[in-house]
Formats: C-alpha cells, sequence, structure tokens
C-alpha cells in the first residue's frame, strides 16, 4: 500500500473513500510479490497492481464490495487446472490478497500513507493472519520507536510489533512476521505484513561521459536517486545530465568518504582512468554497498586489478568487483550499454543468473531477497 502513498493521500486529502488490496503470502511462480498492493477508489478508479493482469478484475470487484460493507477478508487466488476459464494465476502459483476499506478514521493507515507521501521513513504492520477482530489492524512504526494506532491484542503485542517492525523498517524491508497473540515471538497465533517505506535507494554514477548519461536515465527509470560525480566542472553540469538528481564537482574517493551509502547502494564507476579508479575503487571495496561495476576493457580490468592488489584491496574485497561492468548483451551505444549495466544490476539484486529464460527450468519470479553486499 505505501508504493501508492502519493495517490493514496491525495485520495484522504480529497475525501475520497477507497479499498486496499495488498499481497500478503505468495506461493510457487507469482508475478508480483508481498507488499504488491491494488486500490480502487469509490469513483471505480484504481491505481495499482497485485497480479500484473491474472486477478485484476476479481480483485477489484472485491474491493468496490469492502468500500461498501467495510469489512476486511482476505482471499487465495491461484491457477485450476479443472476450469480454464476460471478467475486465477495462469503462471501456477498462488497469492493471497487482503482486501481493506480505508474509509472513516483509520488514523495508522492515512498517518503512514501521510509520512510516505513525505518521502519520511514509515513502516505499516498489519494483522493478516489472526482472529477474524483482529484482521486489518494496524500499527504505524517510525524510526525513532514512536508508533501510532494497534493491533488491538494489547499493549504487549503493540511492543512485540513494535520492535519486529522496527527492525524490518531499518533494513528499508517489506515482509511478514509471526508472532503470538500475547505477544511473544513463538509463531502460532498471528502473522503480520510489514511494509517499509524508505527513500530510494542511492545509485552513483563516477564519470561524467556520455556512457554516464544513458545511465542517469536507467538509473531513474529504475527508481534510483541518482547522484553524479566527477572532478572536472566542465564535464559534470546540469545540461549534461538533466534527469540526475544530484551533480557533484570533486574528486570521486573524497566525495564517496564524505557522502552516506548503505546496502542498497550502487556504485557505477565509468572512469576507467587510474587516478581516478584505483583511490576510488580502494574506497568502495571497503563499504557494504549492493553493487560496485567498473568500466574498461579487459587489459584495462586486469591493469586495475593489479593496481588495486598494490593498494592493499584483499582477493576477497576485490572478488565483489563487477569488471567489465554489465552483462554480455553485446552492448555498443551508450544507451545499450546503460541497459547491460542495468540488467546486471537487477540480476545481482534479486540473484538472478543474466541467463535466456528461454529453454531454462529455474522459477521466473524468486522471493524476495534479503539486501547484502555483492
Amino acid at each position: 500500500m505505501l508504493d501508492l502513498a502519493q495517490t493514496l493521500n491525495a485520495w484522504i486529502e480529497e475525501g475520497r473513500d477507497f479499498a486496499v488490496a495488498t499481497v500478503v503470502a505468495v506461493g510457487g511462480s507469482a508475478p508480483r510479490p508481498v507488499g504488491a498492493a491494488l486500490a480502487v477508489a469509490a469513483d471505480g478508479t484504481a491505481v495499482g497492481s497485485v497480479s500484473g493482469g491474472c486477478v485484476e478484475g476479481a480483485v477489484y470487484d472485491l474491493c468496490r464490495q469492502a468500500i461498501q460493507d467495510g469489512r476486511t477478508v482476505v482471499e487465495r487466488f491461484g491457477y485450476s487446472d479443472e476450469d480454464a476459464f476460471a478467475v486465477g494465476l495462469t503462471c501456477g502459483g498462488t497469492i493471497d490478497v487482503m482486501i481493506t476499506p480505508v474509509v472513516g478514521a483509520r488514523p495508522a493507515e492515512r498517518a503512514a500513507l501521510a509520512a510516505a507521501a513525505r518521502a519520511e521513513p514509515v513502516a505499516l504492520a498489519r494483522v493478516v493472519e489472526g482472529p477474524s477482530g483482529l484482521l486489518g489492524r494496524a500499527l504505524l512504526v517510525r524510526p525513532d520507536g514512536s508508533s501510532a494506532g494497534g493491533l488491538g491484542g494489547g499493549p504487549e503485542l503493540d511492543r512485540a510489533a513494535l520492535d519486529r517492525a522496527g527492525a524490518l523498517l531499518e533494513s528499508g524491508r517489506t515482509g511478514t512476521v509471526e508472532l503470538s497473540e500475547d505477544g511473544s515471538s513463538c509463531p502460532g497465533g498471528l502473522t503480520l505484513l510489514v511494509e517499509s517505506a524508505v527513500p530510494p535507494p542511492r545509485m552513483i554514477v563516477f564519470g561524467a561521459i556520455d556512457f554516464a548519461a544513458a545511465l542517469v536515465r536507467a538509473g531513474a527509470f529504475l527508481g534510483y536517486h541518482v547522484t553524479v560525480c566527477d572532478a572536472r566542472p566542465v564535464f559534470a553540469t546540469r545540461a549534461r545530465f538533466p534527469q540526475a538528481d544530484e551533480i557533484v564537482v570533486d574528486w570521486p574517493d573524497r566525495y564517496l568518504r564524505s557522502t552516506e551509502t548503505d546496502g542498497r547502494t550502487v556504485l557505477c564507476v565509468l572512469t576507467h582512468d587510474a587516478k581516478f579508479d584505483i583511490p576510488l575503487l580502494t574506497e568502495a571495496l571497503r563499504l557494504p554497498v549492493a553493487y560496485i561495476g567498473a568500466m574498461g576493457s579487459r587489459r584495462t580490468h586486469e591493469d586495475r586489478n593489479r593496481r588495486l592488489r598494490e593498494a592493499g584491496v584483499s582477493e576477497r574485497d576485490l572478488a565483489r568487483l563487477r569488471s567489465p561492468i554489465g552483462l554480455d548483451l553485446g552492448a555498443r551505444t551508450p544507451e545499450e550499454t546503460a541497459v547491460s549495466i542495468a540488467a546486471e544490476i537487477i540480476a545481482a539484486r534479486h540473484g538472478g543468473t543474466g541467463a535466456p529464460l528461454t529453454g531454462s527450468d529455474r522459477p521466473i519470479h524468486r522471493p524476495v531477497r534479503e539486501p547484502q553486499p555483492v
């Protein structure tokens, strides 16, 4: 739900009633992950998706019904071998969808949507499995440990949910948490869906070259907050990188030491100039970021690795470097190269192989992995 915050918060400010359908569990090959949402307003307007199209019509109708009767329900959708025309997932998996009306006074949801719309970090924990009287109850969690709303099971349950949801918020993850009704961490009573809304991950592109301009556009398309850094002011200009969120004129290694990074940050080194690359990569390979890639020919790669070893970079850290950067797509133009780099970033994030899906027996839709440096 929080990924639709801008639209849904606007609906709230306009006084529009609506219902939200959220994927709360998946099994097998499912097209959308836990947390994916479809929202339907009382006037029939719809935004978002829970299945990529397979069951949208049925979920849309359930949302319209929820607006009318005010009830929260959970429905399961799966593939039907017996009836080819039944509502279900053609991909063969199953999804559980919770449909929640957001009408009247639902302070936790409203406060969470308002915070997410302002790009403030926030988590929303909702009961998606448990006693019918608690289904859909929500608790808002902020990074400072404060909260709003409640799950309806007493202060111990709220305290336990606050602790578990806070941990997911800290890592920027969305997932489910199992608790007992008395608030203990032992599974067996309640399942909570915790949605985290955090600022977008960073992509820092070092080297203000034509390939960087194409990569900036790809990074923005993928939802990254994109920074371009180059020590040469004549090249690092707004005119050359209109879609960058930030343009920094500084020595790359100095800037990297001074800026904030985390486990979702992507670093793309396109300078292929040793005087920039070696101090920058020496610094970068010590950081627990998600991806580090460097452009250059195989000859440049071998020379770069030699220099990095001489600079004291360990073999373990050196193994994290994606060089030459990108997947082998046969790319030639800056735009094609940007696609190959973006494809490698996506594969690293989700554990993909980069191999064609044709002829493969690997699952197309995979569980969301916890963020980890690669």
